[in-house]
Protein backbone atom coordinates (compact mmCIF):
# COMPACT_ATOMS: atom_id res chain seq x y z
CA UNK A 1 0.00 0.00 0.00
CA UNK A 2 2.09 3.23 -1.60
CA UNK A 3 1.43 5.88 0.72
CA UNK A 4 3.07 9.59 1.16
CA UNK A 5 3.84 9.68 4.66
CA UNK A 6 6.08 12.40 5.96
CA UNK A 7 5.81 16.03 4.57
CA UNK A 8 8.53 18.92 5.92
CA UNK A 9 9.67 22.08 5.31
CA UNK A 10 12.37 24.28 5.61
CA UNK A 11 15.33 21.98 4.01
CA UNK A 12 18.03 22.73 1.57
CA UNK A 13 16.12 25.38 -1.33
CA UNK A 14 17.58 23.51 -3.96
CA UNK A 15 17.13 22.76 -7.69
CA UNK A 16 18.76 20.27 -10.43
CA UNK A 17 21.20 19.14 -7.98
CA UNK A 18 22.16 15.72 -7.27
CA UNK A 19 21.89 12.69 -4.19
CA UNK A 20 22.45 9.81 -3.59
CA UNK A 21 21.57 7.68 -0.27
CA UNK A 22 23.91 6.22 1.86
CA UNK A 23 22.88 3.69 4.18
CA UNK A 24 20.06 5.57 6.40
CA UNK A 25 20.93 8.70 5.07
CA UNK A 26 20.75 11.45 1.75
CA UNK A 27 23.61 12.94 0.74
CA UNK A 28 22.74 16.13 -1.35
CA UNK A 29 25.30 18.05 -3.61
CA UNK A 30 25.04 21.65 -5.06
CA UNK A 31 22.09 22.89 -7.50
CA UNK A 32 20.86 26.19 -7.65
CA UNK A 33 18.21 28.38 -5.74
CA UNK A 34 16.92 31.75 -7.52
CA UNK A 35 18.08 34.78 -6.22
CA UNK A 36 21.34 33.15 -5.00
CA UNK A 37 24.87 34.73 -6.66
CA UNK A 38 26.62 31.65 -9.03
CA UNK A 39 28.85 34.34 -10.55
CA UNK A 40 31.02 34.01 -7.47
CA UNK A 41 33.24 30.95 -7.65
CA UNK A 42 32.58 28.66 -4.68
CA UNK A 43 32.91 25.02 -3.42
CA UNK A 44 30.15 22.95 -3.77
CA UNK A 45 27.85 23.11 -0.52
CA UNK A 46 26.44 19.35 1.19
CA UNK A 47 23.75 18.72 2.84
CA UNK A 48 22.71 15.42 4.50
CA UNK A 49 19.36 14.14 5.79
CA UNK A 50 18.96 11.51 8.31
CA UNK A 51 16.15 9.59 7.59
CA UNK A 52 15.90 8.13 11.07
CA UNK A 53 15.89 11.75 12.91
CA UNK A 54 14.21 13.43 9.76
CA UNK A 55 16.36 16.37 9.88
CA UNK A 56 18.98 18.16 7.76
CA UNK A 57 22.43 19.62 8.27
CA UNK A 58 25.24 20.81 6.36
CA UNK A 59 28.17 20.21 6.32
CA UNK A 60 31.24 22.82 6.81
CA UNK A 61 33.27 24.13 3.88
CA UNK A 62 36.44 22.02 3.15
CA UNK A 63 39.38 24.02 4.31
CA UNK A 64 41.43 24.66 1.35
CA UNK A 65 45.35 24.40 2.05
CA UNK A 66 46.40 25.82 -1.17
CA UNK A 67 45.90 25.88 -5.10
CA UNK A 68 45.87 21.98 -5.59
CA UNK A 69 43.77 21.16 -2.41
CA UNK A 70 41.43 23.55 -3.97
CA UNK A 71 41.40 22.05 -7.35
CA UNK A 72 40.41 18.46 -5.32
CA UNK A 73 36.73 20.37 -4.58
CA UNK A 74 33.83 20.84 -6.69
CA UNK A 75 32.60 24.14 -7.44
CA UNK A 76 29.11 24.84 -6.89
CA UNK A 77 26.96 23.72 -10.19
CA UNK A 78 23.86 22.46 -11.28
CA UNK A 79 22.63 20.17 -13.92
CA UNK A 80 25.46 17.28 -12.67
CA UNK A 81 25.33 13.64 -11.36
CA UNK A 82 26.12 11.79 -8.05
CA UNK A 83 26.47 7.60 -7.57
CA UNK A 84 27.65 5.74 -4.91
CA UNK A 85 30.03 2.80 -5.27
CA UNK A 86 31.56 0.90 -2.26
CA UNK A 87 31.96 4.24 0.33
CA UNK A 88 32.61 6.72 -2.80
CA UNK A 89 30.78 9.22 -4.45
CA UNK A 90 31.55 10.08 -7.54
CA UNK A 91 30.25 13.59 -9.07
CA UNK A 92 30.51 13.93 -12.54
CA UNK A 93 29.65 16.69 -15.19
CA UNK A 94 27.26 19.63 -14.55
CA UNK A 95 27.76 23.67 -14.97
CA UNK A 96 28.21 27.01 -13.26
CA UNK A 97 27.65 30.32 -14.93
CA UNK A 98 31.08 31.56 -14.75
CA UNK A 99 33.00 27.95 -15.45
CA UNK A 100 30.22 26.48 -17.66
CA UNK A 101 30.40 22.75 -18.16
CA UNK A 102 32.75 20.17 -16.19
CA UNK A 103 34.60 16.73 -17.27
CA UNK A 104 36.80 16.51 -13.86
CA UNK A 105 35.66 13.13 -12.03
CA UNK A 106 35.65 14.19 -8.22
CA UNK A 107 35.08 11.45 -5.60
CA UNK A 108 33.76 12.22 -1.89
CA UNK A 109 34.68 9.71 1.04
CA UNK A 110 31.62 9.33 3.13
CA UNK A 111 33.90 8.47 5.72
CA UNK A 112 36.23 11.05 6.10
CA UNK A 113 34.35 13.68 4.44
CA UNK A 114 37.06 14.30 2.37
CA UNK A 115 37.40 15.55 -1.37
CA UNK A 116 39.67 14.05 -3.53
CA UNK A 117 40.28 13.72 -8.10
CA UNK A 118 40.93 9.86 -8.67
CA UNK A 119 43.78 9.48 -11.31
CA UNK A 120 41.92 8.67 -14.62
CA UNK A 121 42.45 8.05 -18.32
CA UNK A 122 41.29 6.54 -21.55
CA UNK A 123 38.62 8.82 -23.39
CA UNK A 124 37.03 11.03 -21.08
CA UNK A 125 33.60 12.39 -22.30
CA UNK A 126 33.03 15.94 -23.24
CA UNK A 127 32.14 18.50 -20.69
CA UNK A 128 28.54 18.39 -20.19
CA UNK A 129 25.10 18.94 -17.81
CA UNK A 130 21.84 17.36 -18.02
CA UNK A 131 23.27 13.64 -18.72
CA UNK A 132 22.51 10.33 -16.50
CA UNK A 133 24.53 8.39 -14.01
CA UNK A 134 23.53 4.89 -12.96
CA UNK A 135 25.98 2.02 -11.87
CA UNK A 136 26.20 -1.72 -12.15
CA UNK A 137 29.04 -3.45 -10.49
CA UNK A 138 31.97 -1.42 -10.38
CA UNK A 139 31.07 0.57 -13.33
CA UNK A 140 29.59 3.55 -13.76
CA UNK A 141 27.50 4.40 -17.04
CA UNK A 142 27.06 8.21 -18.20
CA UNK A 143 24.07 8.49 -21.07
CA UNK A 144 23.48 11.74 -23.15
CA UNK A 145 23.15 15.04 -21.79
CA UNK A 146 24.29 18.40 -23.53
CA UNK A 147 27.73 18.50 -24.45
CA UNK A 148 29.30 21.96 -23.94
CA UNK A 149 32.49 22.06 -26.84
CA UNK A 150 30.05 20.66 -29.41
CA UNK A 151 27.06 22.59 -28.62
CA UNK A 152 24.64 19.93 -28.71
CA UNK A 153 22.50 17.19 -27.51
CA UNK A 154 24.40 13.93 -27.25
CA UNK A 155 23.50 10.37 -27.29
CA UNK A 156 26.66 8.24 -26.54
CA UNK A 157 27.06 5.96 -23.66
CA UNK A 158 30.42 6.22 -21.46
CA UNK A 159 31.46 3.89 -18.94
CA UNK A 160 34.06 4.38 -16.23
CA UNK A 161 35.71 1.43 -14.67
CA UNK A 162 36.19 2.13 -10.84
CA UNK A 163 38.47 -0.28 -10.44
CA UNK A 164 41.44 0.94 -13.26
CA UNK A 165 39.45 4.06 -13.15
CA UNK A 166 39.75 3.98 -17.30
CA UNK A 167 36.81 5.87 -19.37
CA UNK A 168 35.79 4.65 -22.44
CA UNK A 169 33.37 5.19 -25.04
CA UNK A 170 31.02 2.22 -25.49
CA UNK A 171 30.86 1.65 -29.34
CA UNK A 172 26.94 0.35 -29.24
CA UNK A 173 24.98 -1.50 -31.50
CA UNK A 174 21.49 -1.39 -32.27
CA UNK A 175 19.58 1.93 -33.18
CA UNK A 176 20.58 4.02 -30.35
CA UNK A 177 18.54 6.47 -28.05
CA UNK A 178 17.54 9.83 -29.58
CA UNK A 179 20.62 12.66 -28.62
CA UNK A 180 18.83 13.93 -25.25
CA UNK A 181 19.28 15.87 -21.93
CA UNK A 182 17.33 15.65 -18.74
CA UNK A 183 16.43 12.46 -19.31
CA UNK A 184 16.40 9.39 -16.78
CA UNK A 185 18.28 6.23 -16.90
CA UNK A 186 17.82 3.55 -14.80
CA UNK A 187 19.46 0.08 -14.29
CA UNK A 188 17.56 -3.08 -13.57
CA UNK A 189 19.44 -6.67 -13.51
CA UNK A 190 22.09 -5.89 -16.66
CA UNK A 191 19.86 -3.43 -18.38
CA UNK A 192 19.33 0.49 -18.69
CA UNK A 193 16.29 2.19 -19.15
CA UNK A 194 16.49 5.37 -20.61
CA UNK A 195 13.14 7.60 -20.78
CA UNK A 196 12.30 11.06 -21.71
CA UNK A 197 14.24 14.27 -21.85
CA UNK A 198 14.16 16.98 -24.14
CA UNK A 199 15.62 15.94 -28.01
CA UNK A 200 15.58 18.04 -30.96
CA UNK A 201 12.93 16.30 -33.93
CA UNK A 202 15.81 16.46 -36.71
CA UNK A 203 19.21 15.48 -34.75
CA UNK A 204 21.60 16.48 -31.87
CA UNK A 205 21.61 20.01 -32.37
CA UNK A 206 19.07 22.05 -30.65
CA UNK A 207 16.22 24.61 -32.43
CA UNK A 208 12.61 25.69 -32.25
CA UNK A 209 11.91 22.00 -32.54
CA UNK A 210 11.77 20.42 -29.01
CA UNK A 211 10.63 17.07 -28.54
CA UNK A 212 9.88 14.87 -25.69
CA UNK A 213 10.05 11.22 -26.18
CA UNK A 214 7.79 8.78 -24.20
CA UNK A 215 8.64 5.66 -25.08
CA UNK A 216 11.24 3.53 -23.24
CA UNK A 217 14.77 2.84 -24.61
CA UNK A 218 16.54 -0.14 -23.45
CA UNK A 219 20.41 -1.00 -23.80
CA UNK A 220 21.53 -4.01 -22.94
CA UNK A 221 24.80 -3.66 -20.76
CA UNK A 222 26.26 -7.42 -22.07
CA UNK A 223 25.98 -7.20 -25.32
CA UNK A 224 26.47 -2.92 -25.50
CA UNK A 225 23.26 -3.43 -27.69
CA UNK A 226 20.24 -1.05 -27.91
CA UNK A 227 17.25 -3.39 -27.83
CA UNK A 228 13.98 -2.76 -29.97
CA UNK A 229 11.44 -2.60 -27.97
CA UNK A 230 7.50 -2.54 -28.27
CA UNK A 231 5.17 0.70 -28.16
CA UNK A 232 3.64 -0.26 -24.96
CA UNK A 233 -0.25 1.86 -23.80
CA UNK A 234 -0.96 3.85 -21.75
CA UNK A 235 2.00 5.38 -21.09
CA UNK A 236 3.61 8.67 -19.26
CA UNK A 237 3.19 11.81 -21.60
CA UNK A 238 6.93 12.75 -22.18
CA UNK A 239 8.39 15.14 -20.35
CA UNK A 240 12.09 16.32 -18.83
CA UNK A 241 13.48 17.11 -15.67
CA UNK A 242 11.40 13.96 -13.89
CA UNK A 243 12.87 11.35 -11.49
CA UNK A 244 13.21 7.75 -11.72
CA UNK A 245 14.47 4.43 -9.15
CA UNK A 246 13.28 1.17 -9.36
CA UNK A 247 11.79 -0.88 -7.05
CA UNK A 248 11.45 -4.63 -6.94
CA UNK A 249 12.63 -5.08 -10.26
CA UNK A 250 10.77 -2.25 -11.28
CA UNK A 251 10.51 1.26 -12.69
CA UNK A 252 8.55 4.28 -11.39
CA UNK A 253 9.03 7.89 -12.55
CA UNK A 254 7.53 11.13 -10.89
CA UNK A 255 7.09 14.22 -11.85
CA UNK A 256 8.81 16.36 -14.47
CA UNK A 257 8.15 19.19 -17.08
CA UNK A 258 6.84 19.32 -20.87
CA UNK A 259 7.23 22.50 -22.72
CA UNK A 260 4.82 21.84 -25.46
CA UNK A 261 2.14 21.16 -22.93
CA UNK A 262 3.11 23.94 -20.52
CA UNK A 263 3.00 21.87 -18.11
CA UNK A 264 4.41 20.62 -14.36
CA UNK A 265 3.53 16.67 -13.85
CA UNK A 266 2.93 15.62 -10.07
CA UNK A 267 2.02 11.88 -11.19
CA UNK A 268 3.61 8.58 -10.58
CA UNK A 269 4.30 5.78 -12.88
CA UNK A 270 5.13 2.37 -12.84
CA UNK A 271 6.88 0.18 -15.73
CA UNK A 272 7.02 -3.35 -15.64
CA UNK A 273 10.13 -4.70 -17.85
CA UNK A 274 8.90 -8.20 -18.01
CA UNK A 275 5.66 -6.98 -19.60
CA UNK A 276 6.92 -4.09 -21.40
CA UNK A 277 3.61 -2.16 -19.79
CA UNK A 278 3.10 0.95 -17.90
CA UNK A 279 0.53 1.60 -15.33
CA UNK A 280 -0.34 4.77 -13.46
CA UNK A 281 0.17 4.59 -9.44
CA UNK A 282 -1.98 6.55 -7.21
CA UNK A 283 -0.61 6.57 -3.61
CA UNK A 284 -2.54 7.12 -0.46
CA UNK A 285 -1.52 10.85 1.25
CA UNK A 286 -0.75 14.04 -0.11
CA UNK A 287 1.93 14.05 -1.92
CA UNK A 288 4.52 16.96 -3.82
CA UNK A 289 2.79 19.60 -5.80
CA UNK A 290 3.71 19.28 -9.93
CA UNK A 291 7.49 20.08 -10.32
CA UNK A 292 10.73 18.73 -11.91
CA UNK A 293 14.47 19.15 -11.06
CA UNK A 294 13.62 17.65 -7.95
CA UNK A 295 16.29 14.43 -6.16
CA UNK A 296 14.75 10.90 -5.16
CA UNK A 297 16.75 8.52 -3.32
CA UNK A 298 15.62 4.99 -2.37
CA UNK A 299 16.33 4.41 2.13
CA UNK A 300 14.89 1.03 2.21
CA UNK A 301 11.04 0.53 1.50
CA UNK A 302 11.03 4.52 1.33
CA UNK A 303 11.66 7.01 -1.69
CA UNK A 304 12.87 10.19 0.07
CA UNK A 305 11.79 13.15 -2.66
CA UNK A 306 13.31 16.83 -1.88
CA UNK A 307 13.30 20.13 -3.74
CA UNK A 308 13.22 20.91 -7.51
CA UNK A 309 10.67 23.61 -9.09
CA UNK A 310 7.33 24.82 -9.50
CA UNK A 311 5.22 27.30 -11.20
CA UNK A 312 4.30 30.26 -8.70
CA UNK A 313 0.92 29.86 -7.77
CA UNK A 314 -0.24 33.09 -8.22
CA UNK A 315 0.83 33.43 -12.28
CA UNK A 316 -1.54 29.43 -12.77
CA UNK A 317 0.65 27.08 -14.86
CA UNK A 318 2.19 29.31 -16.75
CA UNK A 319 5.55 31.06 -18.15
CA UNK A 320 8.46 28.85 -17.43
CA UNK A 321 10.80 31.56 -15.75
CA UNK A 322 7.95 32.66 -13.07
CA UNK A 323 9.06 29.69 -11.42
CA UNK A 324 9.36 29.00 -7.63
CA UNK A 325 11.93 27.20 -6.02
CA UNK A 326 11.14 24.07 -3.20
CA UNK A 327 12.93 23.54 0.31
CA UNK A 328 10.74 20.82 1.10
CA UNK A 329 10.81 17.18 1.41
CA UNK A 330 8.45 14.12 0.90
CA UNK A 331 8.68 10.32 2.06
CA UNK A 332 6.79 7.58 0.28
CA UNK A 333 6.39 4.76 1.45
CA UNK A 334 6.35 1.49 -0.54
CA UNK A 335 5.20 -0.72 2.60
CA UNK A 336 4.20 1.61 5.72
CA UNK A 337 3.74 -0.99 8.84
CA UNK A 338 1.12 -0.68 11.32
CA UNK A 339 3.27 1.81 13.39
CA UNK A 340 4.10 3.94 10.48
CA UNK A 341 0.47 4.06 9.90
CA UNK A 342 -0.89 4.49 13.35
CA UNK A 343 1.62 7.64 13.78
CA UNK A 344 0.19 9.12 10.08
CA UNK A 345 -3.61 8.42 11.93
CA UNK A 346 -2.20 10.29 15.21
CA UNK A 347 -1.22 13.48 13.24
CA UNK A 348 -3.94 13.37 10.97
CA UNK A 349 -6.47 13.23 13.78
CA UNK A 350 -4.55 15.49 16.21
CA UNK A 351 -4.96 12.84 18.89
CA UNK A 352 -4.25 12.90 22.45
CA UNK A 353 0.25 12.03 22.54
CA UNK A 354 0.55 12.26 26.65
CA UNK A 355 0.06 9.09 27.55
CA UNK A 356 2.45 7.72 24.22
CA UNK A 357 5.71 6.18 24.77
CA UNK A 358 8.51 8.65 25.30
CA UNK A 359 10.37 7.48 21.58
CA UNK A 360 7.06 7.43 20.18
CA UNK A 361 6.30 11.16 20.79
CA UNK A 362 10.02 11.58 19.73
CA UNK A 363 9.22 10.38 16.55
CA UNK A 364 5.88 12.17 16.01
CA UNK A 365 8.08 15.28 16.98
CA UNK A 366 10.45 14.64 14.18
CA UNK A 367 7.34 13.83 11.58
CA UNK A 368 5.57 17.26 12.30
CA UNK A 369 9.12 19.42 12.80
CA UNK A 370 10.57 21.97 9.83
CA UNK A 371 13.70 21.94 9.02
CA UNK A 372 15.18 25.58 9.36
CA UNK A 373 18.04 25.78 7.10
CA UNK A 374 16.62 26.93 4.26
CA UNK A 375 17.33 30.39 2.90
CA UNK A 376 14.37 32.65 2.08
CA UNK A 377 13.18 33.33 -1.50
CA UNK A 378 14.75 36.50 -3.07
CA UNK A 379 13.19 36.22 -6.13
CA UNK A 380 10.42 34.20 -8.33
CA UNK A 381 12.76 34.09 -11.34
CA UNK A 382 15.97 31.12 -12.53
Amino acid sequence: MLRWSVHLEGGPRRVNHAAVAVGHKVYSFGGYCSGEDYETLRQIDVHIFNTVSLRWMKLPPVRIGGHERAREVPYMRYGHTAVLLDDIIYLWGGRNDTEGACNVLYAFDVNTHRWFTPKISGTLPGARDGHSACVLGKAMYIFGGYEQLADCFSNDIHKLDTITMVWSLINARGTPARWRDFHSATIIGTKMFVFGGRADRFGPFHSTNEIYCNKIKVFDTETNCWLSTPSTQPSPEGRRSHSAFSYNGELYIFGGYNAHMDRHFNDLWKFNPEAFSWMKVEPKGKGPCPRRRQCCCMVGDRIILFGGTSPCPEQGMGDEFNLMDHSDLYILDFSPNLKTLCKIAVIQYSLEQSGLPHDLRWELAAMTTNSNISRPIFSSHG
